[in-house]
């Protein structure tokens, strides 16, 4: 353990001692140099002797350590004690709950015997693998180590569960016995973990729009405040405007806003390419944040840090078309994915699938056979159509031949719900010179009302209204054929329908393929809204024509209770207070689906035989209160009343 390691600029002192005991746990005391939050360092004892049996690998024994709490982890180091004649015969790993190994040592130590070391990446006292002299067994941890592998692999996992070391001796003749072990782990002090990612996309020839997103973990313990970040436009580009959330200056992105666990703020830079060839690099990083975050440092300009993203484009050329953020409709922490990773029971040449999808139901693919049928044994889930993404990307992949523009083929996907947003992945959008064309064309639909999407080609392709349409060479490995499929609005299912383009298909079209990559959605949320309208029905100089305000007036008034998200609201209640100077007329309650159609009467009580009414409307007091067991996404109820003006 680094006593004096660095968390935000502020250093915490950690001074501790061992206790011991068969799986004994001690909570170390904590004496912090500055006002900051001290971290915490928990020892974990096992001191059950065993012998270890020669010569036995991969047989291992084992000595565990049980953490009871919920905690992520900042550092790991632990104290092992052996007799043990020829240490080199020895192999020692340590093992997570969540299944991380780190090996400590093995086939190092040469003839020396004992082993007596703390292993600590932060040792001063060497390295395991060089250490080649005896250990005496007292005192305890004679020296510390840096062992073979980082014991950082453990940085950030949940410390809670079992976490056991592994000891196998691997030669024969030798032996010895285990003694004793003490595991430290360091627990995070409080935090936010903040990630950036970076994006661009062509709006026209020689325009674009960068997308920078910061997003703060669902898991984080800290709201974050005070975030800026560095986005100096490279050079040949200019800025010509920007949108969402903070103030972009002098390069630096500005939040002014705090950063709740599992929220996302986004900023769109608006930009002019003036460059005509080269690569066009632009780098962002989060430069400032008042919260500790514990796997990123800000400003520092590690690129493997996730506080750290960019993007590049080659100007002259043909540029991809911007991708709406999908964060714009909801957070990382309310999207859901369907992955062809997971499942993968899609039997080939299957026409239908459907799959379950936790706590929401069933998801369902349908796909219509093209004139000349499919080949090579699909509709399947493969790799062959890999898009250029890593080895091993599955998708739903199709290959056919189509004789004309009017072979096609549909794929729709119906889903249990509507959702607020989707995006999904096309690969290998292309042509083939006196082959094919690719043509692909996606519609969504939302209640049987038709959805548009927005189509983000990449450089192998075009988009045309709702299709996107093949001019460029792209293999099926790489990206330039792929095209990203987004709606921003709500949408229930998606139809994909494939095939070639008019007027560039030959006679004889060649073989031709595409995929489709996993769907990303937003979580399905109700959105109940409450509007409250009044009309004067009649008074009584006028009666019914042109009625007035006055005194004995009849007034009616419409509660209008609305469901405009895409989950069904439940156990929805309504509720209005009876406060002005009028007086209700009893028995006038009747409701409907809205305030015009509102005709079946509630009887105003909430007591009695007559409780049939649709939704259970009655008077209590001076407050009416009416509910619904369910509200359906885009549908309403409606509850009116009258009353005598005083």
């Amino acid at each position: 353990m680094n006593l004096g390691h660095s968390f935000g600029g502020q250093s915490r002192w950690t001074f501790h001692s061992i206790l011991r005991g068969w799986l004994c746990l001690c909570v170390i005391a904590l004496f912090p140099a500055t006002t900051a939050t001290a971290q915490t360092v928990t020892t974990y004892s096992n001191s059950s002797t065993i012998a270890i049996p020669d010569n036995a690998c991969p047989a291992t024994v084992n000595r565990t350590f049980s953490v009871g709490t919920s905690y992520l982890v900042s550092d790991v180091d632990i104290g092992v004690l052996l007799d043990h004649s020829y240490r080199r015969d020895l192999e020692i790993s340590l093992t997570s709950p969540s299944g991380t190994v780190v090996t400590l040592m093995d086939y190092v130590g040469g003839s020396a015997n004992n082993l007596n070391v703390k292993f600590d990446d932060e040792a001063t006292g060497g390295s395991i693998a060089s250490h080649s002299s005896n250990d005496p067994l007292t005192p305890v941890y004679n020296s510390t180590k840096v062992p073979q592998n980082s014991l950082s692999a453990f940085d950030g996992e949940n410390a809670q569960g079992t976490w056991t070391l592994k000891i196998c001796d691997q030669q024969g003749v030798d032996t010895g016995s285990f003694r004793r072990a003490d595991l430290y782990i360091a627990q995070l002090p409080p935090f936010a973990d903040l990630s950036l990612t970076n994006s661009f996309g062509a709006t026209s020839a020689n325009s674009g729009k960068y997308t920078l997103s910061v997003t703060n973990a669902p898991d984080s313990a800290l709201t974050a405040t005070g975030v800026t970040v560095s986005a100096s436009l490279p050079a040949g580009v200019s800025l010509t405007g920007t949108s969402g959330t903070g103030t972009y200056s002098g390069g630096i992105w500005t939040l002014g806003t705090a950063i709740a666990p599992g929220q996302t703020v986004s900023i769109e830079l608006n930009v002019t390419i003036t460059a005509t060839y080269g690569t066009l690099t632009h780098i962002a990083q989060i430069r400032s944040s008042s919260a500790y975050d514990y796997d990123s440092t800000p400003n520092n300009g590690i690129s493997s840090e996730d506080d750290y993203a960019s993007v590049s484009f080659t100007a002259g050329g043909r540029l991809p078309g911007y991708i709406p953020p999908l964060t714009s409709v909801c957070s990382l922490g309310n999207q859901l994915n369907f992955s062809w990773a997971s499942p993968t029971n899609w039997s080939s040449g299957s026409l239908s699938q459907n799959y379950s999808l936790a706590g929401l139901g069933n998801i369902t693919f349908s796909v219509t056979q093209p004139p000349n049928g499919f080949t090579n044994g699909t509709p399947e889930i493969t790799t062959a159509n890999s898009g250029g993404g890593p080895d091993g990307t599955r998708a739903l992949y199709f290959y056919m031949n189509n004789g004309n523009e009017n072979h096609v083929s549909s794929t729709t996907f119906t889903l249990p719900t509507a959702v607020p947003g989707l995006q999904f992945k096309l690969f290998d959008i292309d042509y083939a010179a006196n082959q094919f064309t690719d043509k692909v064309t996606i519609t969504g639909s939302y209640n049987g009302a038709t959805v548009m999407p927005t189509l983000s080609n990449n450089t192998a392709n075009y988009v045309s209204g709702n299709s996107v349409i093949g001019d460029g060479a792209s293999g099926a490995t790489d990206p330039y054929g792929n095209v990203v499929v987004t709606f921003t609005s709500p949408v229930d299912s998606v139809t994909v329908v494939y095939g070639n383009h008019q007027p560039t298909t030959p006679t004889a079209s060649g073989n031709q393929a595409m995929s489709i990559h996993d769907i990303t959605f937003c979580r399905p949320s109700a959105t109940v809204t409450v509007t409250k309208i009044s009309s004067i029905l009649s008074d009584p100089v006028n009666g019914t024509t042109n009625p007035k305000r006055i005194p004995d007036a009849i007034v009616q008034y419409c509660i209008l209770v609305s469901n405009s998200g895409s989950a069904t609201a439940n156990a929805v209640v309504a509720t209005d207070s009876l406060a002005g100077p009028f007086t209700y007329v009893p028995g006038s309650m009747r409701s409907g689906t809205n305030c015009g159609t509102a005709a079946s009467v509630e009887d105003d009580n909430a007591t009695g035989s007559d409780e049939t009414d649709p939704y259970g409307a009655f008077l209590g007091g001076s407050t009416i209160t009416a509910t619904a067991a369910s509200l359906a996404p885009a549908s309403s109820f409606a509850l009116t009343f009258q009353v005598t003006l005083d």
